[in-house]
């Protein structure tokens, strides 16, 4: 009998815990000369999730790329994830999906060339999910899978959501559960005595189209998705981009609870330590939370959910809408500060009056 591939197998490291961590990447963006061209609404400065270029006073692209190697084992499964993931980009900006390019490399000395049908297919019915279609694509030999797409949207140049006007006073709301990377990591690892693994690929499914049509309906001033660098990676770029402070509350923040018991077990991908190393000169954690703790709010997520900053009369509306549209993980999870700018903190637990 056939063992089942295993793709995680040939990964090194697994999903966006692969990405290369903002503190190898940031020093590198700021040697580049800066943009100039004036239709460049966002580009690299402020570290958003996507591009986005003005064509008229009516229309601009969304324009991003995500890809990665395997998080998850089957090969449906990691199409749609990824697939997943990259749209995610497109929604974060308040923009709509309008088609993708694949970007493959695959193993086809060690793999049969189904699995990148299937790997094709996941991806393609995701899209479709999605209501675009994927044109076309790239293809290399490489050493291990990688998959993800080029996406392109739209939006018009007045509803950019950026992740640069976050406002004192906004509350944080976040619409997906954390610890999908501590949990892939401990599927890949042959650990995941909770079989958490299927709830984790349901969420990393699930595409951010309906959180981001729920949010566009608020007033939101800053927008992002929380994957690679984690929820305070995120938040990072935001209060860094802003110029704000922000302040998370551990107790309201949502994690599917297989991944508490695993951290405080050890496990954790690379990436979420990084993010933890390079987070240290930005947060500030009470003195009563432990490592595990602060390490699931650094961890490195695949395909996470959408991070905004709403006003604080929207709040707790927002919260209910996100619920009612399937989002039951939907949180308020704190506040935006003033001082000092691009600093966070983080407490334990702490009041959110708008929610009363």
């Amino acid at each position: 009998m056939t063992e089942p591939i295993r793709l995680t197998q040939l990964a090194k490291r697994a999903g966006c815990a692969a990405k290369q961590p903002p503190g190898f990447l940031l020093p590198l963006l700021q040697m580049l000369p800066p943009i100039t061209d004036p239709n460049v609404l966002v580009g690299t400065a402020t570290a958003d999730d996507a591009a986005v270029y003005k064509l008229s006073d009516d229309l601009a692209l969304v324009l991003t790329t995500d890809f990665f190697t395997p998080v998850v084992d089957t090969p449906y499964d990691f199409g749609a994830v990824a697939a997943a993931n990259a749209l995610s980009d497109v929604y974060a900006m308040g923009g709509k999906p309008l088609t993708a390019l694949s970007i493959v490399g695959f193993p086809d000395s060690v793999l049969p060339r189904e699995v990148l049908g299937d790997i094709l297919r996941g991806a393609t019915d995701k899209a479709a999910e999605a209501g675009i279609a994927i044109v076309g694509g790239h293809t290399i030999k490489s050493e291990e899978p990688i998959f993800g797409l080029a996406v392109v949207g739209t939006v018009a140049p007045n509803r950019v959501l950026a992740n640069s006007h976050a406002q004192p006073g906004d509350v944080l709301v976040l619409t997906k559960p954390l610890g999908l990377g501590i949990i892939t990591t401990a599927a890949k690892n042959g650990e995941d005595r909770l079989g958490a693994i299927t709830e984790a690929i349901r969420v990393m499914t699930t595409l951010n189209r309906v959180g981001a049509e729920v949010i566009t309906r608020f007033d939101v001033h800053a927008l992002t998705d929380v994957t690679g660098f984690g929820l305070l990676g995120h938040l990072r770029n935001i209060v860094a981009a802003s110029k704000v402070s922000a302040r998370v509350f551990l107790d309201r923040v949502p994690a599917l609870s297989a991944a508490w018991e695993y951290v405080r077990s050890g496990i954790a991908p690379g990436g979420t330590h990084a993010n933890y190393r390079f987070l240290a000169d930005w947060v500030a954690y009470a003195s009563d939370l432990t490592k595990e703790e602060q390490l699931l709010l650094c961890d490195a997520q695949t395909s996470g959910g959408l991070l905004a900053a709403v006003a604080a009369k929207d709040a707790k509306e927002l919260v209910a809408a996100l619920r009612d549209a399937g989002l039951q993980a939907a949180a308020a999870i704190g506040v935006i500060e003033v001082d000092p700018p691009g600093r966070m903190f983080v407490d334990r637990s702490g009041p959110l009056d708008c929610l009363a």
